[in-house]
C-alpha cells in the first residue's frame, strides 16, 4: 500500500494529466517557490528624496548619523504623506523605505563614508534605498547597500568603484 503523500500525488497527477499522460518523476516533483511578503515594493527616489530633503530643511540633517526619533518619524510622515501622491501603497512604501535608511547608516562603515562625504551622499543614498531590494523585518543589508552607495558615487564622479 503506498503512503498517503505518493497517493494524493497520484490523483493529482492523474487528474491534470489524463490516464495516458507521461507521469515521469520531474513531472511529479515541481518545487514550490515561496514568496516573501515582507518585501517591500519599489519606489521612485525622488520621493524618497524629498524625506531627505525635508530632515535637512527642517535642521536634522545629521539624523542619518545621530538616529530618528519616534516623535521625528511621525513629523516626517505627516509632512509628506500628501506629497507623496494618491496610492496609499506607495506612500507607505517610501516612509518604510526611509526609516530603514536611517537605521542602515548605523552601521559603521556608512557612517565612515557619510562623514568623509557629507550631504553630497543623501542624493545617491535616495537612489540606492529606492531600488534596493528590501525586507521590511530585517532592514537593508548594510554590506549590499554600501557596495551599491560606492557604485552610485563612482557612476556621479565618473571614478572607478573602490570600498571606502
Amino acid at each position: 500500500m503506498r503512503n498517503s503523500r505518493e497517493r494524493r500525488l497520484a490523483l493529482v497527477s492523474a487528474d491534470r494529466c489524463g490516464p495516458d499522460a507521461d507521469l515521469s518523476e520531474t513531472a511529479m516533483t515541481t518545487p514550490i517557490t515561496p514568496m516573501n511578503l515582507t518585501d517591500v515594493p519599489l519606489v521612485d527616489p525622488s520621493r524618497l528624496a524629498r524625506a531627505l530633503e525635508y530632515m535637512v530643511k527642517t535642521g536634522r540633517g545629521l539624523t542619518m548619523l545621530r538616529g530618528i526619533t519616534a516623535a521625528e518619524l511621525r513629523e516626517v510622515d505627516q509632512a509628506l504623506w500628501d506629497e507623496l501622491g494618491s496610492n496609499p501603497a506607495q506612500r507607505v512604501a517610501v516612509l518604510v523605505r526611509f526609516r530603514c535608511l536611517i537605521r542602515v547608516f548605523a552601521a559603521r562603515r556608512l557612517t565612515n563614508l557619510l562623514m568623509h562625504t557629507g550631504y553630497p551622499l543623501l542624493a545617491p543614498a535616495a537612489r540606492v534605498a529606492a531600488r534596493m531590494r528590501l525586507n521590511a523585518d530585517l532592514g537593508f543589508n548594510p554590506v549590499k547597500f554600501e557596495r551599491a552607495l560606492i557604485e552610485q558615487l563612482a557612476r556621479a564622479d565618473g571614478r572607478p568603484a573602490l570600498a571606502a
